[in-house]
This record gives structure tokens, sequence and C-alpha cells, in this order.
């Protein structure tokens, strides 16, 4: 049997309304916001009774979700948001965007900072990493022009 889709990538805040604020900005839309709760949701996630506020984003494209969850029950228990880039485990969420320059001028407004510096890829590539709300790490690549048959950066 094999996959038939990724549905969502997930990541876990303390301020659900600014987070959607910051991938809005990005070009994703909101797709759905509610409350989850219950027994039922726990036996699922292994928490036990929760309560979770969970906004989902969908790109521009309706091909990939990013779930954006705030739980009020259980506390959270653990803080990876400033996490280094070789730190185990998920890491980051990276987006192919049309214009670098322009997505890194609307996003800093929003208090993204650049975490080391925007590097070009041979004649493929503009790439970086940037510190999003509550530091989340999210890669941005720009294509340029027609892509060669050589190894894709973007997924590293």
């Amino acid at each position: 049997m094999t996959v038939s889709r990724m549905d969502n990538v997930g990541i876990v805040v303390d301020d659900i309304d600014s987070t959607i604020e910051f991938f809005t900005e990005l070009g994703l839309r909101l797709e759905g916001r509610t409350l989850v709760e219950g027994e039922w949701a726990g036996r699922i996630t292994g928490l036990g009774t929760q309560r979770v506020e969970i906004a989902m984003m969908v790109t521009p494209d309706s091909h990939s979700r990013l779930e954006i969850s705030r739980f009020l029950e259980p506390p959270v228990v653990a803080d990876h948001r400033n996490a280094p880039v070789n730190a185990l485990g998920y890491l980051r969420i990276m987006f192919a965007v049309e214009n670098l320059d322009d997505t890194l001028a609307r996003l800093g407004k929003r208090g993204a900072q650049l975490v080391g510096e925007v590097v070009q890829y041979e004649d493929m590539y503009r790439l970086c990493y940037i510190r999003g709300p509550e530091g989340i790490l999210i890669g941005l690549a720009q294509q340029l022009g027609q892509q060669s048959s050589r190894a894709n950066p973007v997924g590293r």
C-alpha cells in the first residue's frame, strides 16, 4: 500500500491569531478554524482529554495545508522554537515563492527575521531561512528560470 497524499503539516503555537496573519501575508488562505475537544480527540493524540484551537491554512494551489494548533488543555510540555537548523526532529516548513525579496519585505513587517543570509544555488534557486511568529523556522525558495535535472536543494 502506498500513501495517497500528504494531508498537512502541523505546528503548535501560543498566539494563533498572529500566526494566521503571518501565513496569510505569506500567501496561504485560512480554510477553517475550530475548537477540537474531548476524550475522543485525546485518544488520537494520546494526551487524554484535550481542548485545542485549530486553524487550517491552505496554499494558493490548494495542494498543501498547514494545521496551526493552540493547546488550551493539556498545557504544552516542550518548546523547540529556537532550535538550530541541525536539531533532531521536525524542524521547518519550506515554501516556494515567486519573489523572495518582496516576500522578505512583507514578512519583515510582521516580525520575520532572516536566520543567515539569502544565497543563490547555482542558476536554479535563491534560498533563505527566516524565523516567523514565535520563532517558527521557515524556508523560502525562489526558482530562477528553467530547473536543471540536478539535485533539488529545496527539500534539504
